[in-house]
């Protein structure tokens, strides 16, 4: 992948809820913003959390998921990366997002964990969650995947990931 110069790069992290999304972004961090500059984090769980964004239907994640792409163009449009980790498992948004943001990154966290504790936890609390309720809509050509099945930490699979991102991009 050839870099736009003077932006930021947008770190798209997707796959279905309890993939390990998250704990993955979050140990990405530190190398990301050593090896690329400097680099914000941010989930979507914590976005709808902080903005008090309520809707779950298909529709809504639509929405929510174009505001993202929105708000993330503006800051990777300022020369600062973004590590992004949420469903968004839409088409649409993907295509969005390789259309009209630069330097955009997509890993997509391939995992059978919908049978897990936290996937029921979060199914008993929420309807319309995407892989139960509502059928995800995988990438179709992401930039990395990788296939998480729990059986190595996370901080080995985050590994793997940086060293998968580090011959994808090149300056």
């Amino acid at each position: 992948m050839k870099l736009k110069k003077n932006k930021g790069i947008l770190f798209w992290i997707t796959g279905l809820p309890g993939s390990g999304k998250t704990s993955i972004a979050k140990l990405l961090y530190k190398r990301i913003e050593t090896h690329y500059g400097a680099t914000i984090i941010m989930s979507g769980d914590e976005i709808r959390k902080d903005f008090n964004l309520k809707g779950y239907k298909k529709k809504d994640r639509l929405i929510i998921g174009f505001m993202y792409s929105n708000l993330f163009k503006r800051i990777v449009e300022q020369n600062i990366n973004v590590i992004f980790s949420g469903g968004a498992l839409y088409n649409k948004i993907q295509n969005h997002n390789r259309k009209n943001i630069n330097n955009y990154f997509e890993i997509f966290i391939d995992s059978n964990t919908l049978k897990n504790k936290k996937i029921k936890k979060i199914s008993k609390k929420n309807k319309n969650v995407v892989g139960i309720d509502i059928r995800p809509e995988y990438p179709k050509k992401p930039d990395i995947k990788y296939y998480n099945n729990f059986d190595i930490s996370l901080k080995v699979c985050s590994d793997k990931i940086f060293t998968l991102i580090k011959k994808k991009i090149k300056f």
